[in-house]
């Protein structure tokens, strides 16, 4: 039997560097009254914490639902393929095509950052190095003990600084002012953009987000630096968010069509409700303006400009999803960014005109 002691006496990080320096191969497994966790280690790399198989509380498979990977439907199946066949989890998703190996292999390293950060607040427990209890699949990650030590540091830090910016989980955050088009957006900004709309608390925004706790809370933080997103009120616990303007006017969400994230789908529906709810404004204040027989009637013109500024929205919104505008406006149909009847005003449709060389478009009725 090999290392073994209490994490009073050696921190998990003085471990894991002493594995590390000298290129151990193994299984780190750590006990406390409540909690366990393990570390497989080759060459002094980290490959996996989670057990070979597919345990009840498999930690990566608790990660790829936490961030909306994988659906209550996919994880049945995949568990009813384990008892089956007895093959890992890692090698059931791959070979399922749930996951590509390479994209696989990103969510274990972020899944193990987390495990790392769960057990560096353990006051105490015990820990055992066992060099015969190898991890009997070819890992797709290998990660450096120092560089995981490293990142989570800077985890634990920058939590303290979260902690105090959202101390209130019960804030509603809004959209301030929407990024210039030619700012690139990271992928987990432009789908947090997608649920921030001033009906949801930083709870809901956190929990509906398609990454983990600490990861999501980074990325508001980011946004609030930058002034993208703002407090926009408080709902107290238990009462129910506002309703959403013409709600039946929302798009089929976008998994109905083919597999695209689902984060991306909520930000078209967003992005089309948006626009559904300007255009009702005008009409409403059109409206009025009518009944008071005021010079204020809007004109056809002016109606066909609003569903121009509609569907210039929803360009901005596929070129910030795709790098580039779509070649023809049924693309945006195709994709769900938009219905049929926003490309047509007057009966007649938009006309399109796209330079692909210059990413210029001209967009008129």
């Amino acid at each position: 039997m090999g290392l073994q002691g209490n994490l009073r006496d050696f921190s998990l990080s003085e471990i894991l560097q002493l594995l590390g320096t000298q290129k151990k191969t193994g299984c780190l497994r750590l006990d406390r009254p409540g909690g366990r966790a393990q570390f497989y280690v080759i060459d002094g790399r980290i490959v996996s914490t989670r057990e070979p198989g597919l345990a009840a509380d498999d930690p990566l498979l608790g990660f790829l639902l936490q961030v909306h990977r994988l659906s209550d439907e996919q994880q049945r199946g995949i568990g009813t393929l384990q008892r089956e066949s007895n093959r890992d989890l890692e090698d059931l998703l791959v070979s399922g095509r749930y996951l590509q190996a390479e994209e696989l292999a990103l969510y274990i390293e972020r899944q193990i950052l987390e495990e790392m950060m769960a057990v560096t607040r353990w006051p105490d427990g015990t820990y055992e190095f066992d060099p015969s209890q190898r991890w009997p699949n070819p890992p797709l990650v290998r990660l450096s003990v120092e560089g995981v030590l490293m990142e989570t540091a800077r985890r634990v830090d920058e939590q303290k600084r979260l902690t105090e910016v959202f101390q209130d989980p019960h804030q509603l955050l809004g959209v301030r002012d929407l990024p210039d088009p030619e700012q690139p957006l990271s992928e987990e900004e432009s789908e947090l953009f997608g649920i921030v709309d001033g009906r949801h608390t930083v709870a809901e925004i956190v929990e509906a987000a398609p990454l983990s706790e600490f990861e999501a809370y980074e990325v508001l933080h980011r946004m609030l630096e930058l002034n993208w997103i703002e407090v926009a009120g408080r709902r107290d616990p238990g009462a129910p968010p506002a309703p959403v303007a013409d709600p039946a006017a929302r798009v089929m969400p976008a998994a109905s069509v083919r597999p695209v994230p689902w984060v991306l789908a909520i930000l078209r529906e967003v992005g089309v409700a948006m626009a559904v709810a300007v255009l009702a404004a005008c009409l409403f204040f059109g409206a009025r303006a009518l009944r008071a027989a005021t010079s204020m009637t809007r004109t056809g013109n002016e109606f066909a400009s609003i569903r121009v500024r509609d569907v210039r929205f929803a360009l901005d919104l596929y070129k910030r999803e795709h790098g580039l505008y779509p070649g023809r406006l049924e693309d945006l149909v195709e994709e769900r960014w938009l219905s049929e009847d926003a490309l047509r005003t007057s009966g007649r449709p938009l006309r399109y005109r796209l330079d692909s060389d210059l990413q210029e478009y001209d967009l008129r009725f």
